[in-house]
């Protein structure tokens, strides 16, 4: 059992991690720096696409996904406000203009005041009249930058360059009927439009630019919602999708293939014990024990599965574990735990000097790793070099990149990135993102020499 004091530290821990192995000023000041920098270049916004026919309830949504995003900072954009202005000889046959064809809309507009939110700089949004047709009767609206933002037009999914913006897209899907009957109301009551040029305008152009232009779009959604505004359900998936990438790392909004494990209170409290210097042994590996278990288990649920009906026999999956000596031994019990009769294998890289190079010096790994999904098993990532020359390692024994999950406790962003870019078809599961590497390439705050405090063979 763990000792009573490491309990009361679980139970009052808050947020912040403290570690026993403090830096000094200089260091601290330069980390977070280096950190608010990073903040700055990955802290992108989320970008919500919400395309669909006029009139099919694509406000509607977006209003349903403000209200219970009523607690993060987020703004709607509307395609609406970039139309072009309507000149005097387009004006004299304005039941002719086109609104619902691409080049009715300032794109390029478009483009560079989603640029500046993205950015975080506040933009000034036309607002266009639709009675007058120009976007200059008005005062512009002051947009500030969000954590949000959901950008909403009928032709958003058209241009590769504005659906390259976006994080999620969504298409509002509604009978063509439905869309017909509410786009009477609308430009009859808003609009002041009398019902038969709204009729002669649907037939010319708004019907045809649907099925030429908006219906094409329908293939880059990530989302399709039928019924608009009524499909409650979709909408509150939707919500909670968003809310779960906003509580991401900023790493894992730019690498799909990185993965931290939720954080709650016990964790937090976990990570506090591990990384003060102060805690004893016993409660050091009991902790780092349950951290282990947890990162194994969320690793092997990110494994392929084939639905099987099981009738005389049980179906194995072909798994095997890779520890990379000795920190990764550590990982071991955890994963023989969750797999019983699992293979293991080991890799041996050795550190040369103090600028973070690494050099192979031993492996041992089962004849039929390369038919084998294989679970990389290695507590700290720091400069990536380690992992890269194992990663590197498999791959070569012909285990494909997208068959290896690298486990590990806690990561640097500067090894996060090393490893994402150069195989990005690996999957990455930790439990913490970390400020960063210190002059002599240890990861901080960190946790110590993790191998030496586990096994007991540092200099207490």
């Amino acid at each position: 059992m763990a000792s009573k004091l490491a309990v009361d530290a679980i139970e009052t821990s808050t947020k912040v991690h403290f570690s026993g192995f403090h830096l000094d000023s200089a260091k601290s000041n330069h980390m977070a720096a280096s950190a608010e920098e990073e903040q700055q270049q990955h802290g992108q916004p989320f970008v919500i696409g919400v395309a669909g026919g006029a009139a099919s309830g694509k406000t509607t949504v977006c209003d349903m996904i403000m209200q219970q995003l009523h607690d993060q900072r987020a703004v709607v954009v509307n395609q609406d406000s970039f139309y072009h202005n309507v000149n005097e000889k387009e004006l004299a046959r304005v039941h002719d203009y086109n609104f619902d064809h691409p080049d009715a809309f300032d794109t390029e507009q478009l483009l560079c005041s989603m640029e500046k939110l993205r950015k975080g700089q506040a933009v000034d949004i036309p607002n266009y009249d639709f009675k007058s047709y120009k976007n200059n009767v008005f005062p512009p609206r002051r947009v500030n930058p969000s954590d949000v933002i959901i950008l909403e037009g009928i032709l958003i999914f058209h241009d590769p360059r504005v659906r390259d913006l976006m994080n999620m897209k969504i298409f509002v899907d509604a009978d063509a009927d439905v869309r017909l009957a509410r786009r009477i109301k609308r430009d009859t009551v808003e609009k002041g439009r009398d019902i038969a040029t709204v009729l002669d305008q649907y037939s010319k152009f708004v019907k045809p630019a649907f099925e030429d232009f908006i219906l094409p779009t329908k293939k880059y959604a990530d989302i399709i919602i039928p019924r608009g505004g009524d499909n409650h359900v979709a909408i509150d998936l939707i919500v909670q999708h968003i809310r779960t990438k906003l509580g991401q790392h900023d790493l894992c909004k730019i690498y799909p293939n990185l993965y931290v494990i939720q954080s709650t209170f016990q964790i937090r409290g976990m990570h506090t014990l591990i990384r003060d210097s102060k805690t004893t042994k016993h409660d050091f590996i009991f902790y780092s024990d349950r951290l282990i278990r947890l990162v194994v288990e969320h690793g092997l649920g990110h494994l392929p599965f084939t639905e099987k009906q099981v009738t005389d026999c049980f179906w194995v999956f072909r798994l095997c574990g890779v520890s990379v000596i000795r920190s990764g031994e550590s990982m071991e019990n955890a994963l023989r735990a969750c797999c019983k009769g699992i293979k293991l294998g080991k890799i041996l890289i050795h550190r040369e000097g103090d600028n973070g190079q690494q050099q192979l010096r031993y492996e041992k790994l089962p004849s039929d790793i390369s038919e084998r999904h294989v679970l990389l098993l290695d507590p700290i990532l720091g400069t990536g070099n380690s992992a890269v020359q194992a990663i590197r390692l498999l791959i070569s024994k012909g285990v494909p990149e997208s068959n290896i999950i690298f486990l590990n406790l806690i990561s640097a962003p500067q090894g996060v990135n090393v490893v994402c870019k150069r195989f990005p078809r690996i999957k990455i599961v930790t439990s913490e993102i970390e400020l960063g590497l210190n002059d002599e390439f240890r990861v901080v705050p960190g946790m110590g020499e993790f191998g030496d405090r586990y096994f007991g063979t540092d200099d207490e």
